[in-house]
C-alpha cells in the first residue's frame, strides 16, 4: 500500500512495550504497521522491554508502588493524561485505559471470567479460595470499573472473536452488538504448515514416539485454566497406546502426581517451554484444548494449520473455525472427551488452512479502520 498523503498523530496505549506475549506482539506490529504508512506514532506504555519499530516513539510512564491495584489506576491515569497532553488525532487502546477512539477487546470481561474460570478448579476449598481471593482484590475490581467506564465511553471496539463480543454483550447490555466490529488473529500460514507422511515419521521417531502410539498434545501456561487435569483424567479412560504431550507452563507436580494416582504417569510427558511448536503440532495425531475460558486460541488455529486434527471446548473464541463434531461443551466432561479423542484420531488428517474470506483477520482490518476514522475527522 502506498503511504497516506497526509500525516496524523497516533498513539497505542499498551501497558508493555514488548514482543513477548500475544498482546504484546500485536501491539509492536500494530504501531509499525502505521508508522510505515507515513503517521506519527506514539506508544504509551508503562515499561520498556524491547526496542520499538522503526519510525515509533515510546512514551513511558513508568510502574511505581509494589501493590497491583496502584499499578492498574497509574496506568489508567497516567495514560489518559498522555492522551491529552498529546493531542492525537486518534488513539487506539489496549490496556486498562479509559478513553481511546478504538479499544481492542482481547478477552472478555472480568466479570465473565470469574463466572466460567472457577470450574477450573476443583470443587470444594480450592475453588472457594480461589474465587474469595479473586473477589476481595482491589485490582480486579478496578478492573471492574475501568471496564463499566471504558465501554461507555470508547466509540469504536472491536473484538478477537465472535465469543469475546458476545461476552461482551452479555455483561454490558447497553452495547449494541452490531457496532461491534470482529476481527481474528491469523496464524502465520507459512510457517504453520502440514508437512508430507515420510517427514512426519522422522519427526516422531526425533521426538522419541512410537508407531503405534497416538499422540494427544495441548499446549497451556495456565495449566488449571485450560484444563490440564481433566485431560490427565481423560487420558486414563483411553487405550495405552495413547499419550499425553503438554508444551508450555510452570511446575506440573500435581499433575505429575495426578498421573501416579490414575496409572498414567509413564504415557503423560509435560514438556515445558517448546521453542519449536510447528513440529510439535505436527508429530501429534489430536490436539486437544480443554480450556475453561479462551477468548480465541492462537494453538488451536496453529494446529490446524499445520494438519492436526484439532478439538476444543466450546468456551474458545477459535472453536469458531472447527466443525462442530470437534467441539464439546464441557471441558470437565472426561469421558466424553475421551470419545471425542478417540473417534477424531481415526478421521483424516486436515489438509493446508484456508483463512475463510468472508472473516477479517490480521493487521491490515485495524490499518483500514484507524485510517477510515482519520479520514472523516
Amino acid at each position: 500500500m502506498e503511504k497516506v498523503l497526509k500525516k496524523k498523530r497516533l498513539a497505542v496505549t499498551m501497558p508493555r512495550l514488548s514482543r513477548y506475549g500475544g498482546a504484546e506482539s500485536f501491539a509492536w506490529r500494530l504501531s509499525e504497521a502505521l508508522a510505515a504508512r507515513g503517521h506519527e506514532v506514539d506508544f504509551i506504555c508503562a515499561r520498556r522491554e524491547t526496542d520499538p519499530p522503526e519510525g515509533v516513539k515510546p512514551v513511558i510512564l513508568g510502574r511505581f508502588g509494589a501493590f497491583r491495584l496502584i499499578k492498574i489506576l497509574r496506568f489508567a491515569f497516567g495514560a489518559d493524561r498522555a492522551r491529552r497532553k498529546g493531542h492525537y488525532d486518534l488513539v487506539f487502546g489496549m490496556g486498562k485505559t479509559l478513553n481511546q477512539d478504538i479499544l481492542r477487546i482481547g478477552g472478555g470481561p472480568i466479570s465473565k471470567f470469574w463466572e466460567l474460570s472457577k470450574r477450573a478448579w476443583p470443587r470444594g476449598f480450592a475453588r472457594s479460595f480461589k474465587m474469595f481471593r479473586r473477589r476481595l482484590s482491589p485490582g480486579n475490581w478496578a478492573i471492574f470499573l475501568i471496564d463499566r467506564i471504558r465501554m461507555r465511553r470508547t466509540p469504536h471496539i472491536v473484538c478477537v472473536s465472535h465469543l469475546v463480543r458476545d461476552w461482551l454483550v452479555e455483561s454490558h447490555p447497553s452495547l449494541n452488538r452490531d457496532d461491534i466490529a470482529v476481527v481474528y488473529n491469523r496464524p502465520d500460514l507459512e510457517r504453520f504448515s502440514p508437512i508430507g507422511d515420510q517427514e512426519r515419521l522422522r519427526l516422531r521417531a526425533a521426538s522419541h514416539i512410537r508407531e503405534d502410539q497416538v499422540v494427544v498434545a495441548t499446549a497451556a501456561t495456565n495449566f488449571a485454566l485450560k484444563g490440564v487435569r481433566h485431560l490427565v483424567g481423560m487420558l486414563a479412560l483411553l487405550p495405552e497406546n495413547y499419550v499425553l504431550r503438554v508444551a508450555g507452563g510452570r511446575n506440573p507436580a500435581k499433575y505429575e502426581r495426578l498421573a501416579r494416582e490414575l496409572g498414567v504417569a509413564d504415557r503423560v510427558n509435560f514438556l515445558g517451554r517448546v521453542d519449536d511448536m510447528p513440529a510439535f503440532y505436527r508429530a501429534a495425531d489430536v490436539f486437544v484444548l480443554a480450556s475453561f475460558y479462551d477468548a480465541c486460541s492462537n494453538a488451536v488455529l496453529e494446529a490446524l494449520a499445520c494438519g492436526c486434527r484439532s478439538v476444543s471446548s466450546a468456551m474458545n473464541g477459535s472453536a469458531y473455525f472447527l466443525p462442530q463434531r470437534w467441539v464439546f461443551p464441557d471441558p470437565a466432561d472426561e469421558g466424553a472427551m475421551a470419545a471425542m479423542v478417540r473417534r477424531v484420531a481415526d478421521e483424516p488428517r486436515p489438509g493446508p488452512f484456508q483463512w475463510p474470506g468472508d472473516v477479517p483477520s490480521g493487521l491490515e482490518p485495524y490499518v483500514d479502520m484507524v485510517e477510515r476514522l482519520l479520514d472523516g475527522k
